[in-house]
């Protein structure tokens, strides 16, 4: 059965474990005494991000983060800005193009942008608010591997606005940091 929680907590563990120890990457994620592992999703979801917040400064938290993106779906979207990418010469047409609105990317003077009307994440179905953008960090880490294979060169994603920090939508900048059409 697929579990969600479980696939978090395994991401989450490798990624803290990856820019600290094996001990923090427990105790952020399982919490000191072990209590976070019968904690409901939400609840979990929001200790977990101020253990990460409490333990690291806030470039190491959106570091960590943006290594804890599942994946899910990858070959599939990254088929997708790929065609848009041999369809277009220009980030402009590449932004205008009728499938890239309808995969929520679109660009303004030149800048590339991917907004969605709704949370994608399963882990915050039921999380009303956050208190910091810490979890919607892997969103970012997911666009920039997504972005960075389809446009074959570095990419930056800067976090703008997310729907569970109340805004209303999400919204994310995708950054290239190199030549995307020759």
């Amino acid at each position: 059965m697929f579990d969600i929680r479980k696939i978090q907590e395994q991401v989450i563990y490798g990624a803290v474990k990856s820019a600290s120890s094996d001990e923090t990457a427990r105790e952020i994620v399982f919490g000191k005494d072990e209590s976070a592992r019968t904690e409901s999703n939400p609840t979990w979801v929001k200790s977990t991000m101020m253990r990460l917040e409490n333990h690291f400064d806030k470039l190491e938290v959106n570091q960590i983060r943006m290594n804890c993106q599942c994946g899910y779906g990858m070959d599939e979207k990254l088929a997708l800005v790929k065609e848009l990418v041999a369809l277009s010469s220009s980030m402009e047409e590449f932004g205008n193009l009728d499938k890239a609105k309808a995969a929520g990317m679109y660009s303004v003077n030149g800048e590339l942008f991917l907004q969605f009307p709704f949370c994608p994440c399963p882990m915050l179905a039921d999380v009303d608010r956050l208190v910091t953008d810490t979890w919607c960090q892997c969103t970012t880490g997911y666009s920039k591997v997504l972005f960075e294979r389809a446009f074959e060169c570095k990419v930056d994603v800067e976090l703008l606005k997310s729907i569970k920090m109340g805004d209303e939508i999400c919204l994310m900048k995708i950054i290239p940091q190199g030549t995307i059409w020759k």
